[in-house]
């Protein structure tokens, strides 16, 4: 029988609030709908079925519509369900959550700062690079939604 996992945010409480304090100077330079959306689809690659959950509870108290959540995880198929701009966005959270020995390519980049300027285009790639972090944490300890 497997060993009950660890909860690492009741065990390190100092290290969930500093990341905590890093979400929220993120969130200052972005459109919300635009994070969570970045936030949905790391952890949907990542199969990290608590983010999931919260971040679609989240998008839908922010005004989010159900379509474009159930269509995160099939946005390059979507059309003109999400923008350009988010269509650029999401590439780019894919790239970077499935990041291989070439990194982001050139192309993906190029597509996102388009739409973006400097500072945003370091806030999403921030915010990428967080929620990768919080989905591993996450499935690591084997954290899942709660029934509604």
């Amino acid at each position: 029988m497997a060993k009950e996992r660890v909860v690492w945010a009741k065990k390190l409480p100092e290290v969930y609030k500093k990341l905590d304090e890093i979400d929220k100077v993120i969130a200052g330079h972005l459109d919300s709908g635009l994070l969570e959306l970045v936030k949905l689809r790391a952890s949907v690659l990542n199969g990290c079925s608590f983010c999931i959950d919260l971040h679609t509870q989240q998008a839908l108290e922010a005004g989010e519509s159900q379509q474009r959540l159930f269509l995160v995880s099939a946005w390059y198929e979507a059309g003109a369900i999400f923008s350009d701009a988010e269509r650029a966005v999401l590439a780019l959270t894919d790239e970077i959550t499935r990041l291989g020995e070439h990194g982001v390519s050139d192309e993906v980049y190029d597509g996102a700062a388009e739409h973006f300027d400097d500072q945003e285009l370091s806030a999403l790639i921030a915010a990428a690079a967080m929620m990768n972090l919080y989905n591993r944490l996450a499935v690591t300890s084997h954290l899942h939604p709660r029934k509604r």
